[in-house]
């Protein structure tokens, strides 16, 4: 079974998303349900106009958009807090931001060029690098640096990064996540047939993989 995940790496609820869905997996898998999953992130911008060649504080940022610091300081409260509940460290305060296409870019080439595995720990690297330790996710030093923490060599990131490659598939990507229907993420599309959307609790993914194993076992 293949699952895309449509997100972005600055989307506060992805990567809260992600950290339930995998407690969900390794909970069946507790159980001794096998899921046979394959697992495939796929690109989304929250903010496309970030600014590719500088960074500001995301405060700052969601102030403007909520209406004011005090709205921004509630908001980002909250999410950390919702973050902290499912095991994942913000510190909203030192987040940046920053335009999200060279992330992935690089994000595709793992997967073309190393596998969905690699992708998922690149993915977990810059997820951290965001909402964790406070780093740029658009600047190219951070991005290699995510990248050997996920098993690419530096001299295959750097090359990446110096290139063009991958432009034109990550924004046909991001035109198809629109043709989908896909408005917000994170998105979660099985099979290109079934998407769940949002960043569910633990026992809803829990009742749906279940589903789709029963499903598949049957078929």
């Amino acid at each position: 079974m293949q699952l895309e995940i449509w997100s972005d790496v600055v989307c506060p609820w992805c990567y809260i998303g992600k950290a339930r869905f995998e407690t969900a997996v390794a909970n069946l898998a507790a159980e001794g349900i096998d899921l046979d999953l394959t697992i495939v992130f796929r690109p989304f911008q929250l903010d496309p106009s970030a600014l590719t060649d500088g960074t500001s504080p995301v405060f700052h940022g969601y102030a403007k958009k909520f209406g004011g610091e005090e709205r921004a300081a509630q908001i980002l409260s909250h999410v950390t807090l919702v973050a902290a509940e499912s095991g994942v460290t913000f510190n909203m305060d030192q987040a940046l931001r920053a335009n999200t296409l060279t992330a992935h870019r690089i994000l595709h080439l793992a997967l073309v060029h190393h596998g969905p595995e690699t992708q998922v720990r690149l993915k977990q690297a810059l997820l951290q690098a965001y909402f964790t330790d406070g780093q740029n996710i658009g600047a190219d030093d951070v991005l290699i640096a995510c990248a050997v923490a996920a098993g690419i060599p530096s001299e295959d990131a750097h090359r990446y990064i110096s290139s063009n490659e991958g432009d034109v598939e990550v924004r046909g990507d991001i035109i198809r996540a629109g043709e989908l229907g896909i408005t917000a993420v994170p998105t979660f599309v099985f099979d290109g047939k079934w998407s769940i959307p949002g960043a569910q609790d633990v026992a809803v993914f829990e009742n749906v993989l279940r589903r789709l194993a029963t499903k598949s076992l049957s078929s």
